[in-house]
């Protein structure tokens, strides 16, 4: 079990993030992470063990930005280390992720024979390189995030971004809860509505297979 929250709007998503994953502790303290896009760069900051150390990190070496990923680890696939903390990146697109990918491993090895190389011990790699081919090949997010879920066994919850599509945070879920929530400064995502709650009473619960695009411009 894994935690997971989302920002894209008018507010700094630096405090926001920090705030949502204090919430979402219980669901996973073997490290903690954030991912934040901003003027075309994607900043990534990753620690182990408690969210403490993750703030830690942010406090000699901030990051700025009004949309960011962030994501608190129960270690599944890997050891709990840096390396294999999220969010992940591959290519142009990053994503953090609750679940588990039973299929991998077959997965992984596919990937490898087509040249990409895993930095990590997860399966949540294995989700952000197939995503970084679809999206290569033409597909917008959101079109990846369905042509990817199809070759996704076991259960998951994600959130996505790309450079490619700045102002933008693409979800999905199966097996595993995700909600969105909304109000006048932007979208709002986490894996249960306690983070939700000090920004917004409008919240929509994902279904199995859905997929939801959270923007800017709400």
């Amino acid at each position: 079990m894994c935690g997971i929250i989302g920002y894209v709007g008018s507010e700094s998503a630096v405090p926001i993030l920090i705030a949502g994953l204090r919430q979402l502790e219980y669901r996973g303290y073997d490290s903690a992470g954030i991912a934040i896009q901003h003027n075309g760069h994607l900043e990534i900051r990753r620690s182990v063990g408690k969210l403490i150390n993750l703030e830690a990190n942010l406090s000699h070496d901030s990051v700025h930005g009004r949309m960011g990923i962030g994501h608190t680890r129960w270690a599944t696939h890997g050891r709990p280390s840096e390396q294999n903390a999220h969010p992940h990146r591959s290519g142009e697109v990053v994503l953090v992720h609750n679940g588990i990918i039973e299929n991998f491993l077959t997965l992984r090895h596919r990937l490898e024979s087509e040249g990409y190389r895993f930095e990590s011990e997860t399966d949540t790699e294995v989700i952000a390189h197939l995503l970084s081919s679809a999206v290569k090949r033409g597909n917008r997010l959101n079109e990846a995030v369905r042509q990817v879920a199809h070759e996704l066994h076991g259960s998951y919850a994600i959130a996505v971004m790309s450079l490619a599509e700045p102002g933008r945070i693409v979800v999905s879920r199966s097996g595993c809860p995700l909600v969105i929530g909304l109000n006048s400064t932007g979208a709002f995502l986490a894996s249960d509505v306690t983070p939700l709650l000090a920004h917004t009473r409008e919240v929509v619960f994902l279904e199995d297979g859905e997929v939801g695009i959270l923007h800017a411009g709400v």
